[in-house]
């Protein structure tokens, strides 16, 4: 078998992955818990064969321009669309972790959005654009996925540290979820600057890289094929510093109880003379009246 037919192959079995995913998703009434991954899905599904079937087309010769540059549009545009519903992603992701404390969980997803602002502004800023035009959407694109993927690493171990805190099963979908996207940031960056520094390595780290997206969506779909566990309520002691931290974080934002202050009418020097008098004139009076 061929190198180019074996990419065929798991091209194809990963488009089958995702559409067997999809097809548990919808069943299982996932899309309702995460919208942002069930778009993520139709998103894949549907640009799989369309960028498939573009890129047959640009094996005749007359069809070889306007359909290259339909499949570079298609391309990249899905590309840009898979990066901003990842962040969303990430997002659904850590509230269903935090569902059971939810003061927690509005403070850190505001800490969230603007830590994934800060990212883009960042990325953005360091951008070396090589190309000008239409031609700049890939650095833009690329840049974009490199934040995500970051915010997707770091969110992976932050469920990882706290799932003894949090109550939070490994069978949840919501980690299982965080693992797979976990798998392919990892992927992104180890396997694909490998890619770019190894010229004679590119067959086989392509093989590497296919083999591991393969095996993120199977954790996906094995996790889909899982029977939801039904979250039990957390329960913890009332001195317990994570609860603490709820109720600080579920105060914060909020107005509380007003409290009028009334001006003193005097310098505080002043009602100490005031006292000081009233004893005084007290004690000769006591005094006047025992003679």
């Amino acid at each position: 078998m061929s190198s180019q037919l074996a990419m065929s192959v798991m091209g194809a079995a990963e488009f089958l992955l995702s559409a067997l995913l999809g097809f548990m998703f919808w069943k299982k009434e996932l899309h309702r818990r995460f919208p942002a991954m069930g778009s993520y899905l139709v998103l894949r599904i549907v640009s799989t064969p369309v960028l498939a079937g573009l890129l047959m087309g640009q094996f005749y010769p007359q069809l070889h321009k306007p359909f290259g540059l339909a499949y570079f549009f298609v391309y990249w545009i899905a590309y840009i669309a898979s990066a901003v519903l990842l962040f969303f992603i990430c997002i659904e992701v850590f509230r269903s972790a935090l569902s059971a404390l939810p003061g927690l969980m509005k403070f850190g997803v505001v800490i969230f959005r603007w830590a994934a602002v800060v990212s883009i502004i960042v990325t953005f800023s360091s951008i070396p654009f090589f190309h000008h035009g239409l031609l700049s959407i890939p650095d833009i694109a690329l840049g974009l996925m490199r934040t995500v993927s970051i915010l997707e690493l770091c969110l992976l171990a932050f469920l990882c540290l706290s799932m003894n805190a949090l109550r939070l099963s490994v069978r949840d979908m919501a980690f299982g979820i965080a693992l797979g996207f976990g798998l392919l940031s990892a992927n992104d960056f180890i396997v694909g600057s490998l890619m770019t520094t190894s010229a004679g390595l590119v067959t086989p780290l392509q093989f590497v890289y296919q083999s591991i997206v393969l095996v993120s969506v199977g954790t996906w779909v094995a996790y889909g094929a899982l029977p939801e566990r039904v979250r039990r309520p957390l329960v913890m002691p009332a001195n317990s510093t994570i609860y603490r931290w709820n109720e600080i974080a579920s105060a914060l934002g909020h107005p509380g109880t007003q409290v009028a202050v009334q001006p003193s009418n005097g310098f505080f020097l002043t009602d100490v003379e005031k006292v000081v008098e009233k004893v005084l004139s007290r004690s000769l009076n006591g005094r006047e009246s025992e003679s």
